[in-house]
């Protein structure tokens, strides 16, 4: 979850290193911290709150250095602070951790006889452990490396020693790191790419259980035991500029209306007006293997694990094929049922969820296939899957998830149209019928986009509510848990989605004259009973916010508000009912004045369990 740069080279490390952390911001924003190693010592420095808070220090006691590493924390152990910001330091090491060292106490009670510690965190044990190794005249590589075999959990390290200028060291489990390769004598490592994307695209993606020495003009990667591991560079295609706000107030805002463009990218060179199939050669596994597949497990978490929702709807109603969604969390701790005929299709926008992955390992120990469908190319879920489905959203900086959402709805409409042609439970008559939807999708959600004045006015009405409840029917029934997600997440509103039938099981006896109600009422084969749904909740006197069609006047009548979503084929439509919805959440944390990018105790990326 946390944010992680060093770096080694001839440019100012500071410069470097506050630029990369700007970029991980959206990793955690508890606290940052920074360390340089300068004339044999190291200066550090450290801040609770956002980055701006150690912007702050470093301009009233300027730096410069050229090997430096950079941290900015979301909290796991201890409370948000500047004691507890990283790096932790301990005698000639200076660490930085993204993770969770599950047996730091254990180890702390070794080390308390020789070693002061400062902090609550579990990470100044890494600083501390390795340090008693140096002492015992092992370098710093072979230090962490012994330091490694008695850490349990998970981590990202990035390690200084400060008698070393030449030095820089990395390691990761669980929790990614990724080496850019700058120009003559120049490294970065980081959490993540965009880091350092405005200095170098060209990458080494480290995988579990690697180590990066960086010494002498040149790095070497080995595993725990100092094997040396031949690792080739990758070209990153992102520009600096998609990481950008490109004039738009945030990056949530600027992401919610790149999705025309990142649904087309995601469907181009896979599906093509005329065509009745669409083309998915990464998948990994060969038509005959995907036909003796007899059930799909769909694996995700949070925003991901709605998009999954969807995605059975899909492939169960055009493939023809049971699928069963799982929490990526609870998924491992059932002893679940899975073997050889199943397929495992992981979905993660970062490629790096714990939970996520390692329900993929408990899969794929258990004989299952597995398929991950993805944002980041080289991500952990890439390395651990037969197959990847990339969405190409590319970066999406804010926390909360948008484009990435809709790239995986459309990953998933591929998907389940590439399995019912190859099983025939699509002909090509219907086959092309639904790639001429798909093809006509982005110019839709466009044309979605236009709504935005109205939205915002029906946020300005409702912005100050304490509860809202988001309903949907069928295929739209994941999309008002999604709609709700996002207005939590962003606003700190209490809201629930719910599939409007369950309504009348519990959530009816909070609606009264104060609660909006948000209704996914486009039109499909359940539109009737939507309707009267909504009913029930005029009847109690609920304000209701109407998502639907502009000739829908039924629909359009109950509501004291609608916000107008463009006509599209019932498959499609969770696509462009979601777009309204996350204009709405955006809209209401601005008028409440939330931090939108990055909203309290939440990060990117959850690399922790």
């Amino acid at each position: 979850m946390c944010g992680i740069i060093g770096y080694l080279g001839p440019q100012d490390a500071v410069e470097v290193i506050m630029e990369g952390l700007s970029r991980l911001e959206y990793r955690g924003y508890d606290s940052a911290g920074l360390a340089l190693v300068s004339e044999g010592e190291f200066l550090v420095y450290r801040a609770e709150g956002k980055l701006r808070n150690l912007k702050a220090k470093l301009a009233q006691n300027p730096a410069q250095g050229h090997l430096g590493v950079g941290h900015t924390r979301w909290a796991t152990h201890g409370r948000p602070s500047e004691t507890n910001a990283h790096p932790h330091l301990a005698g000639d090491v200076a660490v930085v951790h993204n993770g969770i060292i599950e047996n730091y106490l254990e180890l702390k009670e070794d080390l308390a006889s020789r070693h002061n510690f400062s902090s609550e965190t579990d990470t100044e044990i890494v600083s501390h452990l390795v340090e008693d190794y140096l002492g015992q005249g092992l370098d710093l590589p072979q230090a962490l490396q012994r330091a490694l075999e008695r850490i349990r959990g998970s981590y990202a390290l990035v390690l200084l020693d400060r008698r070393r200028p030449d030095l820089l060291v990395g390691a990761r489990k669980d929790s990614p790191l990724v080496l850019g390769l700058g120009g003559e004598g120049e490294f970065f490592l980081a959490s993540d790419v965009p880091a350092f994307l405005g200095h170098t695209n060209r990458v080494v993606f480290l995988e579990d259980g690697e180590v990066v020495v960086i010494q002498g003009g040149d790095y070497r990667v080995t595993d725990l035991q100092g094997n040396t591991k031949q690792k080739r560079p990758q070209t990153i295609s992102w520009s600096p500029a998609m990481a950008e706000k490109a004039g738009y107030t945030h990056f949530m805002q600027k992401e919610i209306f790149e999705q025309p463009r990142a649904l087309a990218d995601t469907i181009s060179g896979r599906a093509k007006s005329g065509q009745a199939d669409v083309f998915l050669p990464e998948l990994g596994y060969s038509d005959q293997e995907l036909l003796s597949v007899r059930r799909l497990v769909m694996l995700a978490c949070g925003t991901s694990y709605h998009a999954a929702l969807v995605g059975k709807f899909l492939v169960e109603g055009l493939a023809g094929i049971p699928v069963e969604v799982d929490l990526g969390s609870e998924f491992r701790y059932r002893d679940p049922l899975v073997g050889p005929d199943d397929l495992v299709v992981a979905i993660s926008q970062s490629g790096e969820t714990a939970d996520t992955l390692a329900a993929v390992r408990e899969a794929r120990a258990k004989g299952a296939r597995a398929l991950g469908i993805c944002n980041v190319v080289g991500s952990s879920l890439t390395r651990e899957t037969g197959g990847v489905l990339y969405t190409h959203a590319g970066p999406e900086i804010g926390v909360a998830s948008t484009k990435a959402f809709t790239t995986q709805l459309v990953a998933l409409y591929l998907l389940a149209l590439y399995l019912g042609r190859l099983r025939g439970a699509i002909d090509r008559k219907q086959g092309r019928a639904l790639v001429e939807d798909l093809v006509q999708l982005p110019g839709l959600v466009q044309k979605g986009l236009e709504e935005e004045p109205r939205v915002k006015e029906i946020a300005e009405q409702f912005a100050y509510a304490d509860d809202f409840l988001y309903l949907g029917r069928g295929i739209c029934y994941p999309i008002a848990l999604e709609g709700a997600l996002k207005l939590k997440e962003i606003s700190y509103i209490h809201a629930e989605g719910y599939p409007a039938g369950e309504m009348k099981h519990g959530p009816i006896a909070l609606i009264d004259e104060k609660m909006p109600v948000v209704a996914l009422a486009n039109t499909n084969d359940v539109l009737e009973k939507v309707l009267s749904n909504m009913e029930e909740v005029r009847a109690r006197q609920g304000k209701l916010i109407v998502v639907t069609e502009a000739e829908n006047h039924p629909a359009r009548a109950l509501g004291q508000a609608s916000i107008i979503v463009p006509e599209a084929p019932p498959l499609l439509a969770p696509v462009l009912l979601t777009v309204p919805l996350q204009l709405l959440a955006y809209h209401v944390a601005v008028l409440r004045g939330t931090d939108v990018d990055q909203p309290r105790n939440l990060a990117k990326s959850v690399t922790v369990e």
